[in-house]
């Protein structure tokens, strides 16, 4: 398994991490608030399952390889290891906590690239932990959020000499922004999205400073404040931070780079008037101020300030685009010397396509579907109107936004489908509509440009049927819906509007969730999973197929819902394009259950992967599978 965990950057609300902390003794301080975000460099590795040691190699940042380091997987063993200090250290220590916890055997892992530069500011001891908890918890499936995989870093991180920030492993949240809020021992985190690019330069100032001496001095001013500059201390660090923080993250979500310059500036002037006096050795830092103030950068950058600890060791840059981000990179090399690192922050990739598996046969609904697709099986709509049911799956797609639709279909099925998509009926048929159904007539026409037909000859699963979507998807995130299920929204939002908020709030896939009664769970996939919204968002740990009420009884019970009851697959999903690459892998190895190639496996390694959520939908699901079902779905459907 290849895993890459990145550094972090703290844009906003530096030191309020440890600040915020002090809320346990002194409840008058503020609470902490920070911005931050993965780099796009960091800390590559490939992990596989080792039977009784950890064993560690890494590459240096010249290309020579090192190691192998060994130590048994005993806690003993692994708590010496981690109180010796150095690389391996974290290793150890996030091991040791790992197996405090868990019952784990041992871990390879080698570290093949590490492009962070270390010791700037970006958490690279913070990474190396993360990427140790994820290792574990994907190698052993050990069902930890990225929360738990932060938390078990935090753990790791402390075991040794090293005392890290609780901002520090937010870097296991990849390169998605969040906010940290502090308060005493309780950590939130929101995950903050844009709708464009940001771009930013991050600058390694080739000058030294003593971490330790301004935590240190900053560290003297809490909990009790008893002079004017430790008073200054707190008031910059609780409500002056604060309130630019949560001014930047307001700016960060509409995409105003400008603003998120002007809120740089204005947190470094805080910084440097409340907190300046405080260790004036270290944070009157005048390579970082030379740089700040070059003349030859001030029209192209929008605003800049010092990273992490502050003092001079790093600073970051806000610019307007990706050619003024060269620019200033091209100057700061060759005017100042310093090394600069390119930091793009990605506006989540908006949703613009849906796939619609209708290529089945429809066994179950023989000999009607000798004569007519399953999917053409006439519904009426809310409005009265008759449909067949695939516009009515799409419609709902349409109508939340997606721009085209993939309708995966057999080759001797295409003509029928483009004949109702594509194609306006016999002028003479034309003629016989009343004006009402000839304008009807030009929307289906319109609908139908959205309408890209692919093909799968030979059925060999739902997941064969997604993968043959792949050269319509490319690397896109995609909704997934299915061709015999219909939906109702009991909200205003639809069922796939629902999904989509979802999505745009996380990142992360989505899939929808409905609960039901165990005697029912083992006619579909279910999940469990820990809330991130009690009641509405869940942060899902396990994908299973069609299970029996007794082993959900056992392995799948979710708090908060009625006795006897758990959560089912709903039929929508959002799903991030790396599916592919794991279908590919089942098909390529000819990996089947139940003697085709599944879906819901692949969603459980994406999960593994990148997390997966699910969303609780306020709405019906209906079903056109079956004989009983169908005239069920006629019936219920137009009331619903």
């Amino acid at each position: 398994m290849k895993l890459f965990v990145p550094g972090r950057i703290c844009l906003f609300g530096e030191h309020t991490d440890w600040a915020g902390s002090y809320r346990r003794i002194n409840g008058e301080l503020e609470k902490g608030y920070s911005i931050i975000t993965g780099t796009n460099q960091g800390i590559h590795a490939e992990v596989k399952p080792h039977p009784n040691k950890l064993i560690v190699r890494t590459t240096l940042s010249d290309g020579t390889p090192f190691g192998p380091y060994e130590i048994p997987m005993d806690r003993d063993s692994l708590l010496a290891e981690a109180q010796k200090g150095g690389f391996f250290s974290y290793a150890a220590g996030v091991a040791y906590q790992v197996l405090t916890h868990y019952r784990v055997r041992g871990l390879e892992l080698n570290n093949t690239l590490t492009d962070l530069p270390i010791k700037k500011g970006l958490s690279s001891s913070a990474a190396v932990c993360v990427l140790v908890a994820r290792a574990f918890n994907r190698i052993y499936d050990l069902k930890m959020t990225v929360r738990g995989e932060m938390e078990f870093a935090y753990m790791g991180e402390i075991t040794t000499p090293s005392r890290c920030g609780r901002m520090d492993q937010g870097c296991a949240y990849g390169n998605r922004p969040i906010m940290m809020t502090f308060d005493g021992d309780r950590i939130d985190v929101e995950e903050l999205t844009f709708p464009k690019d940001l771009h930013f330069v991050i600058v390694d100032l080739h000058a030294g400073k003593d971490t330790r001496e301004i935590l240190n001095h900053l560290n003297h001013c809490y909990p009790f404040a008893d002079n004017e500059i430790r008073k200054g201390v707190q008031q910059y660090l609780g409500p002056i931070s604060a309130d630019i923080t949560q001014r930047a993250a307001q700016a960060l979500q509409k995409g105003d780079a400008e603003r998120i310059g002007e809120l740089m500036r204005e947190a470094q002037s805080g910084f440097d008037r409340y907190c300046t006096p405080a260790c004036p050795s270290q944070l009157t830092s005048p390579v970082l101020h030379k740089l700040l103030n070059y003349g030859p950068l001030q029209p192209l950058i929008l605003g800049g300030k010092g990273v992490g600890s502050q003092g001079d060791g790093s600073a970051q840059f806000i610019v307007k685009d990706a050619a003024a981000q060269e620019q200033v990179i091209r100057i700061i090399e060759q005017d100042l010397k310093m090394s600069a690192l390119r930091l793009v922050l990605q506006a989540g990739r908006r949703l613009r396509k849906a796939v619609i598996p209708a290529a089945g046969f429809g066994t179950r609904l023989f000999p009607a579907t000798k004569a007519l697709k399953k999917e053409l099986f006439p519904i009426m709509d809310r409005q009265g109107r008759m449909k067949p049911a695939i516009q009515i799956i799409v419609e709902e797609a349409v109508e939340a936004g997606v721009e085209e639709v993939g309708l995966i279909v057999q080759t001797n099925d295409k003509e029928v489908f483009e004949d109702f998509f594509h194609s306006p009926p016999p002028i003479e048929n034309f003629n016989k509509l009343s004006r009402e159904n000839q304008d009807y007539s030009n929307y289906l026409l319109d609908v139908g440009r959205r309408v890209r037909l692919l093909t799968q000859d030979t059925q060999e699963g739902f997941g064969h049927a997604v993968y043959c979507s792949r050269d319509f998807v490319r690397e896109e995130p995609f909704l997934l819906m299915l061709g015999d299920h219909l939906y109702a929204s009991t909200i205003e939002k639809s069922c796939v509007r629902q999904l989509m908020d979802v999505y745009e709030k996380t990142g992360m896939s989505v899939v929808g969730l409905k609960p039901m009664p165990a005697d029912q769970v083992r006619h579909f996939g279910c999940v469990t999973g820990m809330w991130q919204t009690p009641g509405e968002i869940l942060n899902i740990t396990e994908f299973v197929e069609k299970p029996d009420a007794e082993f959900a009884r056992t392995h799948l019970q979710v708090d908060g819902l009625a006795p006897d009851t758990f959560l089912t697959v709903f039929g929508i999903y959002i799903i991030k394009p790396q599916i592919f690459q794991l279908l590919e892998e089942n098909i390529r190895s000819n990996i089947r259950e139940r003697g085709e190639f599944q879906l819901t496996s692949c969603l459980d390694e994406l999960r593994k992967l990148d997390g997966f959520v699910g969303c609780m939908v306020q709405g019906r699901r209906f079903d056109i599978g079956l004989p009983d079902v169908y005239r069920q779905t006629m019936i219920d459907f137009p009331n619903a």
